[in-house]
């Protein structure tokens, strides 16, 4: 029973309903015992109880409201000093009972506070905006489908890292996809990135391949409301591929709670065990680095990171509370059905870099832009034309060479102090091969304007050795099919075939459907002897047609 005390105490809604149903009896003049010790075993109590509810209720036109006892409430001064000594409720209450402004114990100004007060309102009280962000509810969102939302953000590595004898902290950039947890790509920097890190971790997201088939143009992009994502080379290079960029609140974290758990995996998971973790226990109080720990190189760091990237997508398990636990991400890329729209290198590599203002001219030292010459191989025979330039920031090694009239890509050409004698002997290489190529061209070209004629022993006019022989002229026809006559001539300009009649004569016209021709006696087979017979001279007259 005292359990039921206790469950039914906190709910005074369901007194209510039980205390209106049996008014509604008494006043139809149908309640009995039975029913007041039906509500009475619900709730735990004994029928006398219920039978006060209900006297509580005719003293309330009809409506049960329990008697409350005295509470303490906070007053404005109270509320001032919860605040000025940020959420101590101790030192408020000593405040309060010197000023003589409270004259409860301790006991009653807690539950007064806490009536008054939610635990995240005192949270923030003590730690601020960030601690009482702890106690916020976030909905979750629809899983979706693959490549419906990506999110993308920085992460300082929390590992030293050799760069050229230097200790530094690497910052990683990437990409994930919201529905399968799959890393898309990413890039890392030894310095602070910038919209350069990102270009490159966007280019390596959009391209597939056999290792890596995660990727293609995702619908949405989330991203934080930082200067480089919200850069117009960023917002220009997912434009082109109708990408929307999606800019959240700043220091909003739970608006794209996937890439945020990335970067917390990554900090438990792989950094802990590598050389140089800043926040492992140290014997002393010294925050002093050790000289002797063996730092990991740069590249060694990457091959780390990549090793880990690997193991993520196509190993780790995710423990997550739906139907993608117990799935890894390259599973779940799997089984979703949904086309893919790939990109390819030409287009990733082209629009994921940032365009340069206005047209530069080819000259024969190169491109000269920003104080410096830029060259390639390619350029030879080129100085004139008109190109427009592509860049990736803050990177000026090397650029992205396009037609200014087209838009062709023509090439990459790089920093003349940058390149290497490789490259040097290419590009020399390149200037010889366009001349050889314009020697033979010229010398060709030479020999057939030449005009040569036969050699001959007798007096005859020359003859050109230009002329076609009849074997050199079926081959040109063998070449040309189109300008070969037909074998098979056409059927009213066709021989007539002979005839087998002693007349020699050719082989009869053939009827025309429209007209009957006239009917003729049959001409014999062999001539009579009247059609030999002279006429005398007579006979014979002259006849004008004759002469």
């Amino acid at each position: 029973m005292d359990s039921a005390n206790e469950r039914a105490r906190p709910d005074r809604s369901l007194r209510q309903a039980s205390v209106r149903r049996l008014l509604y009896l008494e006043q139809h003049s149908t309640l009995t015992a039975a029913h007041v010790r039906i509500v009475a075993d619900t709730f735990g109590v004994h029928p006398a109880t219920v039978r006060r509810w209900l006297a509580n209720a005719r003293d309330h036109d009809g409506r049960y409201t329990p008697a409350t006892r005295p509470r303490l409430t906070l007053t404005p001064a109270m509320r001032d000093a919860v605040a000025r000594w940020c959420g101590n409720l101790s030192g408020a209450h000593k405040e309060l009972k010197d000023e003589g402004h409270l004259t409860a114990s301790y006991a009653t100004f807690h539950r007064a506070v806490l009536r008054e007060y939610t635990r995240g309102y005192l949270a923030g009280l003590r730690g601020g905006e960030q601690a009482r962000r702890d106690f916020d509810i976030h909905p979750g969102r629809e899983i979706g489908h693959r490549n419906l939302a990506w999110e993308g953000d920085h992460v300082e590595a929390s590992v030293w890292v050799n760069v050229n004898g230097q200790r530094r902290k690497p910052w990683i950039t990437w990409f994930i996809e919201c529905s399968t947890n799959c890393i898309c790509g990413l890039a890392v920097t030894p310095h602070t990135p910038s919209r350069a890190a990102i270009l490159t971790a966007l280019r390596e997201s959009l391209l597939r391949t056999k290792e890596s088939p995660f990727g293609g143009a995702p619908t949405l992009i989330r991203v934080d409301r930082g200067a480089d994502y919200m850069s117009s080379t960023v917002s220009d290079s997912m434009g082109v591929f109708d990408v929307r960029c999606v800019d959240l609140p700043p220091r909003r974290p739970e608006y794209k709670g996937t890439v945020e758990k990335l970067n917390g995996a990554v900090k438990t998971m792989l950094f802990p065990q590598l050389p140089g973790y800043t926040h492992a226990p140290t014997p002393g109080p010294s925050d002093k680095p050790d000289p002797d720990e063996q730092l990991l190189t740069f590249k060694a760091f990457v091959a780390e990171l990549r090793t880990w990237v690997h193991f993520w997508n196509f190993e780790h398990r995710l423990t997550t509370k739906d139907k993608r636990r117990g799935h890894t991400p390259a599973e779940l890329w799997q089984n979703d059905l949904t086309p893919i729209y790939d990109v390819t290198p030409e287009e990733a590599r082209t629009f994921t870099l940032e365009a340069a203002p206005g047209q530069r001219i080819i000259s024969t030292q190169g491109i000269h832009w920003k104080t410096r010459c830029y060259v390639a191989d390619w350029m030879t025979g080129r100085p004139g034309q008109k190109v427009t330039l592509r860049y990736l920031p803050h990177d000026f090694s090397e650029i992205e060479v396009h037609d200014a009239a087209t838009g062709t890509f023509l090439g990459t050409a790089i920093w003349t102090n940058a390149a290497t004698p490789e490259q040097k002997k290419a590009i020399r290489k390149r200037a010889d091969s366009e001349a050889a190529r314009l020697q033979r061209d010229l010398t060709r070209t030479n020999k057939r304007r030449r005009e040569r004629f036969k050699t001959v022993t007798v007096p005859t006019n020359p003859s050109p050795l230009t002329d076609l022989t009849e074997e050199q002229a079926d081959d040109q026809l063998r070449q040309h099919p189109e300008a070969r006559p037909t074998e098979t001539p056409r059927p009213d300009l066709r021989t007539p075939t002979p005839d087998n009649t002693p007349w020699g004569r050719g082989a009869t016209i053939p009827k025309q459907a429209t007209q009957t021709p006239p009917r003729h006696p049959a001409t014999p087979a062999t001539p009579s002897a009247a059609w030999h017979r002279t006429k005398p001279a007579d006979e014979q007259k002259d006849d004008p047609a004759d002469d």
